[in-house]
């Protein structure tokens, strides 16, 4: 059964994140509680049928890879793809374990590559990843030399996969997924780096989503932000309607200028959009690892510059700033 003992431990023992048990241990309690319903069950029950390995190789820096010699057995190996399989649909990665190849639906790796030439070095740095999904870029954190990277997630399907993965790891206590939202955590100003990336358009009140990142910063400590934008100047802001490329809680996509704005209007200093980029068929797409629709189905069939409701087709920034 999946346990936050080890977490409650590590912050009870930090001075930047102890307060955090003033209302932690409640949420996850309340959390638990919910969690019994659904496929969770199941989920953790196939948790507990991983087997136990040691790597003897492990590479966050190039991937989230990990071996072992003597390798699995053309069985083992078909054991522990058979488990994985049994958490999909996997949406971020990929993760290459023992011989198996998580095949994502988002080649999350482009995303980091794209991201991490801008970082000031994670070395030594406690790290928040906000939304963090199944994990993927938490490992990719500790393969740039973070201290400590804490993701936040309320999705089960998500904690459930991390979990698999950070057993199949070695059981790495550098890296935790604790289920809950950015709205639920106390104003820590703990963090040396928080990351957003695929967040704000999800908010109905994205200048509160910034307010909340910027709570979780020391001062001089950086934000790192990724979101869809669209064209335009600091002025120009998309508000679908019902639903963006099939999307149902897409609420506000502002042009990267605006973004920028409204990091400055919450108080961010230096604040540099380091990165536009067209999302591409090759970087979200169906897989064997996640076989409903994908992006493709999301775009226009005759025009894959827009999406089926017509609005512009899926483009992303990233924009670093500072806390003061």
């Amino acid at each position: 059964m999946i346990n936050f003992g080890s977490f409650y431990q590590l912050i009870a023992q930090d001075e930047r994140l102890f307060h955090w048990l003033d209302t932690l241990p409640a949420q996850l309690s309340e959390w638990r509680s919910n969690a019994l319903h659904g496929h969770f069950s199941s989920w953790e029950r196939m948790l507990d049928g991983l087997p136990d390995i040691t790597p003897t190789e492990l590479d966050f820096k190039n991937g989230v890879i990990a071996n072992r010699t003597p390798a699995l057995s053309a069985g083992e190996q078909l054991g522990l793809n058979n488990i994985l399989k049994s958490l999909m649909p996997w949406r971020k990665g990929p993760f290459s374990l023992y011989g198996v190849d998580i095949d994502t639906e988002w080649r999350s790796d482009w995303k980091w590559d794209r991201v991490l030439p801008h970082l000031s070095p994670l070395e030594g740095r406690l790290v928040l990843d906000v939304g963090c999904g199944s994990g993927y870029h938490m490992w990719r954190m500790l393969g740039e030399g973070a201290e400590c990277v804490v993701g936040i997630d309320p999705t089960q399907l998500f904690l459930c996969q991390f979990e698999a993965v950070r057993k199949l790891l070695g059981n790495d206590q550098r890296a935790h997924l604790i289920p809950i939202g950015i709205e639920q955590m106390p104003e820590l100003k703990a963090f040396d780096t928080v990351f957003s990336m695929g967040v704000l358009y999800h908010r109905r009140s994205p200048l509160d989503h910034l307010w909340q990142l910027k709570n979780q910063l020391v001062s001089g400590g950086e934000l790192v932000l990724e979101s869809l934008v669209v064209d335009g100047d600091e002025f120009q802001c998309l508000i679908p309607g019902e639903r963006y490329a099939q999307m149902r809680n897409v609420y506000f996509i502002p042009s990267a200028k605006m973004l920028k704005v409204w990091l400055e209007k919450c108080g961010f200093k230096n604040v540099h959009i380091v990165d536009e980029n067209t999302t591409s068929l090759d970087e979200q797409r169906k897989t064997d690892w996640m076989i409903t629709d994908s992006l493709d189905a999301f775009l226009d069939a005759n025009d894959k510059t827009k999406t089926v409701e017509g609005y512009p087709a899926p483009k992303r920034a990233i924009l670093i700033a500072t806390k003061p």
